[in-house]
């Protein structure tokens, strides 16, 4: 591949076979607005922020609106939106280790897949961006895929996510990062063996991280889950669990103290004790079924009578029929892209309101039973 800024050829094809500019014009809007998803997909995996995608793909289509007679705009928008994701992933690195607890990806949301039991509540009414309607939520967009990635230098992550998932030759991916071939191959086969020693894996090649079974099966296991949390009993939830399944909670710090984890909880005993007190605890809120980061995940909506508006995401790993991994995002500034937010002081101040009147339930009952 020639460097994509060559706009030497009036003969210009985009990769997906539509007509392009002559080498004396620039791309329309039309041309744009296609590109835009592609451009959305290629930042979020590099970033999995969909605030600072946004912002890379709004700079890489102003270059490429500037550009002239591309020969392969699809080409050239991954190229340009790759460079500019580089440099704003190593500033991101930087603020990511003074972050408070644990960083997981900001969640795209889409809808539920069909063949889901009836009477299942539906997500909320928010567009998802570009990335959900142009990949379908696809697993190499996952939480879990994405978390991986975390491990990676950027261009590590550039170069890997270049040659194993967009396809790109090593040569072509060398170009974009601004590499030799031989650099570009080492990259990757660091990136593979990262990643592999993340998962466990013994082999060399690593795919993007997948529902282990059918997709319909895994939703159908989170529908239960919830439902057996919704009862707050704990054995029922260890069948549910596998027994090194691990709970990941994100709050950034930004969050009321007592609403999320500080850090990771391992163990199917331990998260099921905490999730049926939790559910104990008769906050204000339910929960609706939406694909989260391209798993089966629900949406923690806060209750109309605290001012409705969304808590937090909740996403599943599953494997061999049970959940290895539950993702949850409170942090605020990585929800906002979702729709409207629940005050947060509000429902911590109901929870408080809660446990003073429990209290007093059982200090009264208490009273009359020593009488």
């Amino acid at each position: 591949m020639k460097d994509p800024g060559d706009t030497g050829s009036s003969d210009t094809t985009s990769s997906t076979g539509n007509s392009a500019s002559t080498s004396s014009t620039r791309l329309d809007d039309a041309a744009l607005g296609r590109l835009r998803p592609l451009a959305f997909t290629v930042a979020y995996r590099m970033l999995g922020s969909v605030a600072e995608a946004e912002d890379v793909v709004q700079e890489a289509l102003t270059r490429v609106s500037q550009a002239e007679g591309l020969r392969n705009p699809d080409a050239f928008v991954t190229t340009v939106t790759t460079r500019i994701a580089i440099d704003v992933l190593r500033s991101a690195r930087v603020r990511r280790e003074s972050y408070v607890g644990a960083w997981l990806p900001e969640p795209l949301v889409g809808p539920l897949p069909s063949g889901l039991p009836s009477g299942l509540p539906v997500a909320m009414a928010t567009a998802p961006p570009d990335a959900a309607a142009h990949a379908e939520l696809a697993d190499d967009l996952s939480t879990a895929f994405l978390v991986l990635l975390e491990t990676l230098t950027p261009t590590e992550r550039a170069a890997f996510l270049l040659h194993d998932v967009l396809g790109f030759p090593h040569s072509d991916a060398a170009d974009v990062i601004g590499t030799s071939e031989v650099a570009a191959r080492q990259l990757v086969s660091r990136a593979r063996r990262r990643i592999a020693r993340q998962r466990g894996d013994v082999v060399e090649g690593v795919q993007p991280a997948r529902q282990t079974g059918d997709r319909a099966r895994a939703d159908q296991l989170v529908a239960k889950f919830l439902a057996t949390c919704e009862d707050g009993e704990v054995d029922p939830l260890l069948e549910l669990l596998a027994q090194d399944v691990v709970l990941t909670g994100d709050g950034g710090g930004k969050v009321p103290p007592g609403m999320s984890i500080s850090r990771p909880i391992a163990g199917r005993e331990k998260i099921a004790r905490l999730l049926a007190g939790f559910m104990h605890r008769g906050a204000p809120l339910h929960f609706e079924h939406a694909l989260v980061g391209g798993e089966p995940g629900l949406l923690i909506v806060a209750d109309d009578v605290v001012g409705g508006g969304l808590v937090g995401t909740w996403s599943f790993e599953v494997s061999d029929g049970v959940i290895a991994g539950i993702r949850g995002v409170i942090n605020p500034e990585k929800l906002r892209h979702l729709g409207p937010l629940a005050d947060l002081d509000r429902l911590q101040a109901s929870l408080k309101s809660a446990r003073l009147e429990n209290a007093r339930l059982k200090g009264t009952r208490a009273n009359r039973h020593d009488q």
